[in-house]
């Protein structure tokens, strides 16, 4: 069951597709800002949309706050400060899509689509953390969707013929959320379907403007030598292993 979404342009991240990151929260836009001030966020900040507020990340896969912060560390600071609930997601070249989700400042369960994609071990593909479907359509308000979610989530796509963005489509209008977040690789352009570039609050670590330029050159130098930890360790292997968060 997959539900077909336009994706944008932007710079593809890999021979397979785009790679993308983003973190979605039921929050006010002022707390969210002020909150990505304090980690030195860098990516943009969203205008609320129907009381979401999305944060895309400057790097899909790198390091994006302080404290060698990517998407997921980003979103586990939003839940600690924030009371609303918190997605955080990300796609890999379109070949990868990796779901955290936090409710009431509490980790309710991580999910990828291939933890072997871009490992050369005995890894195995199948989608992990199918099971907190339901726990991810309770957190966003929608507990009646849990089948349908856990149908989507739990099937394994051809790479040859769907891309995970798709996937990712479905998810959000399962969960009521912005659409558009399938097609942010197109910025710093205006996104199609979603706001105009301009719409958006452009975040250099922490900072806007000229004084956000200096320190984000800065920044980026230091996190490309410091990339985020891992957001899922010890995946099954062939032997049977368990799955770690």
């Amino acid at each position: 069951m997959v539900y077909p979404v336009p994706v944008g342009g932007g710079s593809a991240g890999g021979p397979g597709g785009y790679t993308y990151a983003a973190v979605v929260v039921r929050a006010g836009a002022g707390e969210v800002q002020t909150a990505l001030r304090e980690v030195r966020f860098s990516g943009w900040l969203a205008p609320p949309e129907a009381g979401w507020v999305v944060a895309v990340a400057a790097s899909g896969a790198g390091t994006v706050a302080s404290g060698r912060r990517g998407v997921v560390g980003v979103a586990d600071w939003l839940a600690s400060r924030l009371a609303g609930p918190v997605l955080a997601l990300r796609v890999l070249a379109d070949r990868q899509l990796l779901l955290a989700v936090w409710a009431g400042g509490e980790e309710v369960g991580r999910y990828v689509s291939d933890p072997s994609y871009g490992l050369d071990d005995d890894t195995l593909p199948e989608p992990l953390g199918a099971e907190h479907a339901a726990a991810f359509a309770a957190a966003f308000g929608h507990p009646d969707i849990a089948d349908d979610l856990n149908e989507l989530l739990a099937e394994e796509l051809d790479p040859d013929s769907v891309i995970e963005s798709e996937r990712l489509g479905g998810v959000l209008r399962l969960l009521g959320l912005p659409s558009w977040l399938v097609a942010v690789s197109s910025l710093p352009r205006d996104i199609p379907t979603g706001p105009r570039a301009a719409e958006l609050t452009r975040l250099r670590a922490g900072a806007t403007g000229v004084g956000g330029r200096v320190r984000g050159r800065f920044a980026e130098v230091v996190r490309r030598r410091r990339p985020p930890p891992p957001a899922f360790t010890d995946p099954p292997r062939g032997d049977g292993d368990p799955w770690l968060l």
